[in-house]
C-alpha cells in the first residue's frame, strides 16, 4: 500500500522502538526537572540529581537537551503550550466576560497549586543575570501578555458596542498592561505568602469580576447575546 504524502519512507520497527524510547527517555528528564525546579528551584538545579531522579545516565540529558538551560526552557515549553492552549480553548467557548473571568481565576488557582506559576517565577529571577536565559524565557512570557491584550480588546469593543466610552488614554494596550502587571505580581505576593497582599489582590479581582458581570448583565437586557473573551 502506497504511503501518505508527506508521510516519508517506512521506517523499520526497530527505529520505532528506539524512538518511542527516546520519547518517553525524554518525557522522564522533563518530568523530573520540573519537580526539581519546584522543590529547590533554579539556582540548586544539579543535572546529575535530575538524571537520578529520571532513572537515566546524565550523558542523555547533554544529548537531548544541550545544556541546563535549554532543559529548563524546554520544561517551561511543555508546560506552557498545554496551559496557553487551555487559555484560547476557553476564550473562544461560549459564556460571558464575568464567566470567563472566573475561569481564569480558576485556572490560576489551578496553576499556583501545580507549582507552574513558582517555575516560571524561577525562570524569570534566573533571567536577570543569565542573558542567554532571558533571550529564550521573554518570548515565553510575552506569548501570555499577547493573550491578554486580545481579551481586553474584545471586552473594551463590546464595551464601546453598548454605548460605553473611555477617554483616549484609556486604550486597550493600556488596559491588557495592568492586567498583566498586576497578575504578575500577585503571582509573586502568593509565591512568598504575603498574606495582607493575597487579600487585596482577591478584593481587585473580585471588583474586576463586578464590573464584568455589569456589562454582561448590560448586554443580556439589549438582547444582544455573545461570545465574548475576558
Amino acid at each position: 500500500m502506497p504511503s501518505k504524502i508527506g508521510a516519508g519512507p517506512a521506517r523499520p520497527a526497530s527505529q520505532s522502538l528506539h524512538d518511542g524510547d527516546a520519547t518517553q527517555t525524554r518525557e522522564r528528564i522533563l518530568d523530573a526537572t520540573f519537580r526539581r525546579l519546584v522543590a529547590e528551584g533554579y539556582a540548586a538545579l544539579s543535572v546529575r540529581e535530575i538524571a537520578r531522579d529520571a532513572g537515566v545516565n546524565h550523558a542523555l540529558i547533554n544529548y537531548h537537551f544541550r545544556s541546563k538551560d535549554q532543559l529548563v526552557i524546554a520544561v517551561l515549553d511543555a508546560v506552557n503550550q498545554r496551559l496557553l492552549a487551555r487559555q484560547a480553548s476557553m476564550y473562544e467557548g461560549s459564556g460571558g466576560f464575568a464567566q470567563k473571568w472566573a475561569a481564569a481565576r480558576r485556572f490560576y488557582e489551578d496553576d499556583l497549586a501545580s507549582g507552574f506559576v513558582r517555575l516560571q517565577a524561577e525562570l524569570w529571577a534566573a533571567s536577570l543575570s543569565n542573558a542567554e536565559l532571558r533571550e529564550k524565557f521573554l518570548p515565553r512570557l510575552l506569548a501570555w501578555k499577547k493573550l491578554v491584550l486580545v481579551g481586553v480588546r474584545e471586552a473594551l469593543a463590546a464595551w464601546q458596542a453598548e454605548g460605553g466610552k473611555l477617554p483616549p488614554p484609556f486604550t486597550a494596550e493600556v488596559i491588557a498592561c495592568w492586567v498583566s502587571e498586576f497578575w504578575l505580581g500577585m503571582e509573586f505576593a502568593d509565591l512568598l505568602g504575603v498574606k495582607e497582599e493575597q487579600t487585596q489582590h482577591r478584593a481587585a479581582l473580585d471588583a474586576v469580576g463586578w464590573l464584568l458581570e455589569a456589562l454582561d448583565a448590560k448586554a443580556a437586557k439589549a438582547g444582544k447575546p455573545r461570545r465574548s473573551r475576558p
